[in-house]
């Protein structure tokens, strides 16, 4: 178990900016069921009619652990294990070997590790757990499969750090993926909890990137699809003002609202994961049919992003100060 002094020196503890952005999201969140309670049991419940998720068949096969893999053990900050995020995890371990750490240069190193968790890794919404269970399991939230993406990292001797934000979705993720229970609370709040994205430390610089949703989403989203060191902000999230702020780790607290809405509306995000299955479908036959180059190329010569019409300005109470 961590000491106080690790607690602190690795930023478990939530600081200001999150711990508003948890109150007001859990506050929206209760609202939103209290005042839709005649949905509560529909969304608890599920009819005959409707599909069910199965998890889909992990992608991958994990390489064996054995014993004198090379891998960092520094303490230094952003190289050592954080919540969730356990670098020194013999699968972690494992697959950092196998993807070329300490032979590719780190750019390399840190674009194949990126690659392998967003082409690889599934979109479930779930409780927050480490990133051996993620590897296992081969889904799980954007921060989930970013931590996969940032132990590799840190596996490998680069240093890997996490970018949050609240944020704004995309048009399509509001009329694709969610159901109505969570449009309600999304009005309700003008943003989803927490979001975020990954940097690296390469060469002197700090690269974002971004490895959550797999190539097939993008495209059926009908946005680019990005790259190891492109970020993720004004292509599918838009910020909210005030919300960022960088950390070493994922601060205690960061699976609440998960962990509520799954208890309360569980029907609700088994839509939700349901939808991304088919969203993951739709997008393949995009690719399928245009190929992966040129769709791509032609995402990013129209694409422009559009938000819900679900305006901020509606909402200025929910606007953060900056600093």
């Amino acid at each position: 178990m961590a000491s106080l002094k690790e607690i602190k020196d690795e930023e478990y503890f939530p600081n200001r900016v999150f711990i508003k952005m948890l109150t007001v999201g859990t506050f929206s969140l209760a609202k939103t069921l209290l005042t839709n309670l005649g949905d509560i049991r529909r969304l608890r419940e599920s009819s005959p009619s409707e599909e069910r998720y199965v998890r889909p068949k992990r992608k991958y096969e994990i390489p064996k652990y054995r014993e004198g893999m090379k891998y960092c053990d520094s303490d230094e900050k952003y190289l050592r294990p954080t919540l969730y995020c356990n670098c020194r995890a013999p699968e972690i371990i494992a697959l950092a070997n196998k993807l070329g750490a300490f032979k590719k240069s780190d750019y390399e190193f840190a674009e194949s590790a990126f690659e392998f968790a967003k082409r690889n890794l599934i979109l479930e919404i779930l409780p927050m757990d480490d990133v051996s269970d993620t590897l296992r399991r081969g889904t799980g939230t954007c921060l989930h499969i970013n931590s996969v993406f940032a132990a590799l990292c840190r596996a490998a001797g680069i240093k890997a750090r996490y970018r949050l934000f609240a944020a704004v979705e995309s048009q399509s993720m509001y009329e694709e993926i969610y159901d109505s229970m969570m449009r309600r609370w999304y009005d309700a709040l003008g943003y989803f909890s927490l979001e975020g994205e990954i940097e690296v430390y390469i060469d002197g610089k700090w690269l974002p990137a971004h490895a959550g949703p797999t190539p097939e989403r993008q495209a059926a989203m009908g946005v680019p699809i990005t790259k190891f060191g492109e970020s993720s902000m004004g292509l599918w999230f838009k910020p909210i003002p005030g919300t960022m702020f960088v950390t070493e780790s994922l601060p205690y607290g960061i699976g609440m609202i998960t962990k509520a809405l799954m208890l309360l509306a569980p029907k609700t995000v088994e839509r939700i994961n349901v939808n991304i299955l088919k969203q993951i479908e739709k997008g393949r036959k995009i690719l399928e049919k245009m190929g992966e180059e040129n769709y791509d190329r032609e995402a990013r010569r129209k694409y422009r992003m559009m938000t819900p019409k679900i305006t901020l300005e509606r909402r200025k109470e929910l606007i953060f100060d900056e600093g």
